[in-house]
């Protein structure tokens, strides 16, 4: 099985990959948070920083591209494959309002032939090779009948397929029949996204769908950075290596980023999710969201990872 870490806008940029490539060393891929590349311009100083050669030394990184303008990819494509990429994701999944306001994302399926149009061209032309992550619609899951045959057409890498509608955002259950009948017909190599978000949901995937061999993990890694390692070798999350792995990213956000308060956003962000992991945790993440300094955050970190066992039966 290949496990790819899912690009989460905010979170897994440069300083979180490099954090966890180093102490869980584990993933066949991340993909970065979404490039989106404008018309006459090049990549935001951000983008650029998160894309730089010497900080993603020793990881296995694709560029994840937003648009619905076949030059700029194209353009943007250029512009990696000067740097060294050889593939780069199209992303067909964000549901996010702002996003589809602009007919991108997941928007974007809702033009089907406009959708072929820039496929024909960016496969004409497009000097790395493609991936797409794709929901199955916009409205309705039986949109897909329609989708898929385009995405057929091309030679699309990778199609990562999360089953859901961007109605849907992040509520109601994957449609899992529309992954079954999109792995079947498909005439690309197909990797399967959503609701994975412990050993157990893997397992249960894995015994419906046992011909799948890629998975792209994104919240679940949250609650559990060690995931991956703990499927592989069986074992279960080391509370001493995630401490570890939580020191360094406040040591790593701190040396980049432009005060504690900027710091703090960071550290709390990942805690909603990373909290679900500990048994009693509940008023040690009150108190860990209310700090207002490093100081305080580390003194609540502390007692939460001294004093709140690892759940038994994971989220």
């Amino acid at each position: 099985m290949r496990y790819e870490f899912a690009p989460l806008e905010g979170i897994t940029g440069y300083i979180y990959r490099n954090a966890h490539q180093a102490f869980f060393p584990s993933m066949d891929a991340y993909y970065t948070p979404f490039l989106t590349p404008k018309k006459g311009k090049g990549f935001t100083a951000r983008e650029k920083n998160d894309i730089a050669a010497e900080h993603n030394r020793g990881i296995r990184v694709i560029p994840q591209l937003l648009t619905n303008r076949p030059e700029g990819f194209l353009a943007a494509a250029e512009r990696l494959a000067e740097q060294g990429f050889s593939e780069v994701n199209l992303n067909l999944g964000c549901p996010s309002g702002t996003v589809a306001a602009k007919k991108k994302g997941a928007a974007f399926l809702g033009e089907p032939e406009e959708l072929d149009r820039f496929l024909e061209a960016v496969f004409r032309d497009c000097p790395l090779e493609i991936s797409v992550k794709t929901r199955i619609g916009v409205e309705a899951p039986e949109e897909f009948d329609r989708l898929l045959p385009i995405f057929n057409r091309y030679p699309i890498k990778q199609l990562t397929i999360h089953p859901r509608v961007l109605r849907d955002f992040y509520k109601n259950s994957p449609r899992l029949e529309v992954f079954a009948r999109a792995q079947a017909e498909s005439e690309n190599p197909v990797c399967y996204n959503g609701d994975l978000f412990c050993r157990a949901d893997v397992e249960r995937f894995s015994a419906q769908f046992p011909e799948t061999d890629c998975l792209m993990l994104g919240r679940g890694m949250l609650i559990n950075p060690m995931l991956v390692e703990n499927l592989r070798e069986n074992s279960r999350p080391e509370v001493s290596r995630i401490r570890a792995f939580y020191g360094r990213l406040a040591e790593d956000y701190r040396e980049v980023l432009s005060g504690e308060r900027d710091v703090l956003f960071k550290l709390k962000e990942l805690w909603s999710w990373q909290g679900q992991l500990f048994e009693g945790a509940e008023k040690h993440l009150k108190r860990l969201c209310k700090t207002q300094s490093l100081a305080e955050y580390q003194a609540a970190a502390e007692a939460l990872f001294a004093e709140c066992p690892v759940k038994e039966k994971l989220p």
